[in-house]
């Protein structure tokens, strides 16, 4: 199947899509937009790799999301999963520090709370990125209010491991100057259906290389226009395309191109 799109960052087995999920990937077959399933825990991981064995147009990322669960990270079990083919990257993995002062209830946390929260994210976050460095895949990278935390720990692992670490920071939400650093790191950075709806990330969108963006939906969220208010699906990761394109002032067709060209070589998939 060629790929017309690529949409590197979608959570198709989330519960959303579980009356019409064959609906939604027939939509995406018919389009020719492939994705990369994520996984956020071990469970949710292994599930993300049976949807990508089932169909030609998914991939899976396995890892273990910094706030979605309060497992640690076992590398034995994940090492069974990374030997499947179809599992091209490593995460959801990061730092989620936006929501560090409260817990799941939304109530206020202590400062030893928060400090123990804060590290504990740190030392599951290295060991995926040691682990992606093992079994030679990229990382799938959530950061929110954490981005100088977590290129400094990127800064320190790409010294032990030079051209062996890379990776994406997915919906990046940085700036220009938070940008080049991860650029000088030799990472990517892809960018949602919110661009359609807000002119926030137009100048980092301008700033970064052609070849150093990629497109996502992070779907079942953040759906974009015309879509706004419905659940998002991959086959939206059209609209992102063509407002890259539109920002950066490129022909659409090309941009188009791109996003596939550069998630096919960043991911080390086969375009037939």
């Amino acid at each position: 199947m060629k790929i017309n799109y690529f949409d590197i960052h979608s959570h198709l087995e989330s519960s959303r899509f579980e009356e019409d999920r064959e609906d939604v990937i027939s939509r995406m077959k018919d389009e020719g937009v492939f994705t990369i399933a994520i996984g956020t825990d071990l469970e949710n991981s292994k599930k993300v790799v049976r949807l990508a064995d089932k169909y030609e147009n998914i991939f899976a990322s396995i890892g273990l999301h910094p706030t979605d669960t309060n497992e640690d990270f076992n590398e034995t079990d994940y090492a069974e999963l990374v030997k499947n083919l179809k599992v091209v990257a490593i995460g959801e993995c990061g730092l989620e520090f936006s929501r560090l002062g409260e817990d799941s209830e939304g109530d206020p946390k202590s400062l030893e709370m928060i400090g123990q929260e804060r590290q504990r994210q740190i030392d599951i976050f290295k060991k995926q990125i040691d682990f992606a460095v093992k079994y030679d895949k990229p990382l799938m990278i959530h950061c929110r209010d954490a981005h100088f935390e977590a290129i400094n720990i990127l800064t320190e692992k790409k010294e032990q491991y030079g051209a062996g670490l890379r990776g994406d920071i997915h919906f990046f939400s940085g700036d220009v100057d938070i940008a080049q650093a991860y650029l000088d790191l030799g990472f990517t950075m892809s960018f949602t259906g919110v661009l359609t709806f807000t002119k926030d990330y137009d100048e980092v969108v301008r700033f970064i290389p052609l070849e150093r963006i990629m497109s996502e939906t992070d779907a079942p969220y953040v759906a974009p226009v015309p879509y706004r208010g419905q659940r998002c699906e991959p086959s939206y990761v059209e609209e992102a395309v063509k407002k890259i394109a539109e920002i950066k002032g490129l022909d659409y067709e090309i941009v188009k191109k791109a996003m596939v060209e550069n998630a096919v070589r960043f991911f080390g998939i086969k375009n037939s």
